[in-house]
């Protein structure tokens, strides 16, 4: 098998006049077909969305973790803003404790600013939550690697902070996002995966030069880093058209041969990670379509 790893983006969420008790069964039934050729579980980080019920990511992720044992599991990505970054250090460690080492720490800088409001979250300019992520990733490399753990930053500090057992090893740190200046800086210095969402091939080849360019100016190695695509797929045999998605995000559609030619343009860019989200979900027509046609091809690649 090549180095290709395929993972399913969750849907906690009571999605077209759903009940509650659908969210478990739909995405359990997923788990149950993509055992053995998916190898990762992905959540993002939302409290609310569009007045519906939806679980909160970091709870469903350790349960997801004793349930599934056979999955990595990552977040993509972490609002850090969220969270104490000390006290994520330590709930990410103790997760990479329980799980046998299966985490993988995504993390941003936070967007939504409605939900920040609602939860009573001060949602600070753009620049200021960068600052954040960054000290919080310094901090997290400290926690990780030393005990007890002292730093001093603008925004966070933490001082002779234990983080036992510290974790062993380290979970692999995922900085998801596109931004030029700041973003893929950060995935340059701080990060062992980068992540960009919705991005066609041509743009996706943009960020990756982009990132080298960032690589070389902090002395960092390029190829030490894991790129990841996050897509949503809509697999038909006709190659229909879907509808539009909110924030007019980019979806690959096409058939099954179609969707294979698609990501293999991707996996020649150096893309080793593909995190999917089939936009016809809860049906899994689109799914069982990739399944038996498009994973094959794709991990033979």
């Amino acid at each position: 098998m090549s180095g290709i790893e395929l993972g399913w983006i969750t849907s906690y969420i009571a999605r077209g006049g759903l009940q509650t008790d659908g969210m478990l069964a739909e995405n359990e039934r997923v788990l149950d077909r993509i055992r053995g050729v998916f190898s990762t579980l992905w959540f993002d980080d939302h409290f609310m969305k569009d007045n519906v019920p939806l679980l909160e990511s970091w709870t469903t992720l350790s349960y997801l973790a004793g349930k599934y044992p056979e999955f990595k599991l990552g977040t993509a990505v972490l609002s850090q803003s969220y969270r104490n970054p000390a006290l994520l250090a330590k709930m990410i460690s103790s997760l990479q404790f329980i799980s046998g080492g299966r985490v993988i720490a995504g993390i941003g800088a936070g967007w939504k600013e409605d939900e920040y409001r609602a939860y009573g979250y001060p949602f600070p300019p753009l620049k200021t939550r960068f600052d954040q992520l960054e000290e919080a990733l310094q901090i997290w490399k400290r926690m990780w690697s030393e005990s007890p753990a002292t730093f001093q930053g603008e925004h966070y500090h933490i001082n002779e902070a234990e983080c036992e057992p510290l974790p062993s090893p380290p979970p692999p740190i995922l900085v998801g996002g596109g931004g030029e200046k700041r973003t893929l800086r950060l995935v340059a210095q701080y990060a062992d995966w980068m992540n960009l969402p919705f991005a066609t091939p041509e743009t996706f080849r943009h960020k990756l030069n982009v990132l080298r360019n960032h690589c070389d100016v902090v002395g960092r190695k390029y190829e030490d880093i894991t790129k990841s695509a996050w897509l949503y797929l809509y697999v038909t045999p006709d190659g229909e058209i879907p509808a539009p998605i909110s924030g007019e995000r980019f979806v690959m559609y096409g058939n099954p041969e179609q969707i294979t030619l698609q990501l293999k343009e991707y996996i020649h860019l150096g893309v080793s990670h593909f995190m999917l989200r089939f936009v016809d979900f809860p049906s899994t027509a689109g799914l069982d379509a990739f399944l038996k046609h498009v994973a094959p091809a794709i991990l033979e690649t």
